[in-house]
């Protein structure tokens, strides 16, 4: 009876002691959210422009941290926008990123590691014109209580450089005219589901 109790003492004990482990998804504000590039140009100067992102979202496997989480985004590269009409219709031919054939940028995490602080290393796979790549990307993560509707509110700072090379974005063009290096930038906050 003695060994009885203790084994339900402990059974107890430990059901109590258990949380269960509940994520957290994060959805895009994409009114307050933006997603940018930047490109050299003949070199001494940079061309920028933006896309609309479709959707975005973060799965967080424990509300104390971003570490672990999940990530996924997807644009609209018939969106392109660099504040010149006729420099982003040829944008979107077969010259360079070929929107009637592929209308998406999408990302997929891999890994989301906390470096420091609110710093993060995020790893994944970018596909773009068909062609899908490792990229590694730096986040800083930020959540406060947004004033306006006391509800949670995350943002995060996205930077990192790809090469144009990798997804066979305007093969043709060389270096001294266009940089190979492409720098993306984005903007994003997220309202908690």
């Amino acid at each position: 009876m003695k060994k009885i109790s203790v084994f339900l003492f402990v059974s107890v004990a430990l059901l109590c002691s258990f949380k269960p482990n509940v994520s957290i998804t994060w959805k895009l504000d994409a009114v307050h959210s933006n997603l940018s590039f930047s490109v050299g140009h003949l070199g001494v100067s940079e061309i920028t422009g933006t896309v609309k992102m479709n959707q975005a979202a973060i799965t967080v496997p424990d509300s104390t941290t971003f570490a672990g989480a999940t990530v996924s985004l997807e644009a609209d590269m018939n969106t392109i926008d660099t504040d010149n009409d006729n420099r982003d219709k040829h944008l979107k031919t077969a010259d360079f990123f070929d929107t009637a054939k592929f209308p998406v940028l999408s990302f997929q995490s891999t890994s989301f590691t906390k470096v420091s602080g609110e710093t993060y290393q995020l790893n994944g796979n970018l596909t773009l014109h068909g062609i899908t790549k490792p990229v590694l990307l730096s986040v800083i993560v930020k959540t406060v209580m947004n004033p306006v509707n006391n509800k949670p509110l995350t943002g995060c700072r996205v930077t990192g450089k790809i090469k144009r090379s990798d997804f066979n974005i305007s093969a043709d063009t060389p270096e001294a005219i266009l940089a190979d290096e492409v720098t993306i930038t984005g903007n994003l906050e997220f309202a908690r589901e």
